[in-house]
């Protein structure tokens, strides 16, 4: 498998990413290595604060050992439960959480 580097155009070529200008990323791009924490690794080595939590998501930090611990779990015993005609008691459960979190906040 090829290396991804900033000079290395044949890797980027076939990748394309949305709502980004894409000529300018493969002409400079911005690659990330790592993460920890609040902070991004890139290619070079700099931290980057991740400041916007991939923009759709929670910003727990990276590399939290509670949360993949969690994950893994849940991972191991359903890793997947379609919403059409069908449910899931763990899914059931967290909605109902989430309302009642949500309904002391008014």
């Amino acid at each position: 498998m090829d290396q991804v580097s900033k000079t290395n155009a044949p890797v980027l070529d076939n990748f394309w990413m949305p709502f980004t200008a894409n000529r300018q990323f493969k002409a400079a791009p911005r690659l990330l290595t790592a993460a920890d924490g609040m902070y991004y690794t890139d290619i070079d080595g700099n931290q980057v604060l991740d400041g916007t939590a991939g923009l759709w998501c929670c910003n727990a930090g990276h590399g939290r050992k509670k949360i993949a611990q969690a994950v893994e779990r849940q991972l191991a015993a359903l890793d997947y439960a379609p919403t059409f005609q069908i449910g899931s008691s763990d899914r059931l459960r967290l909605c109902r959480q989430a309302c009642r979190e949500c309904a002391g906040r008014r």
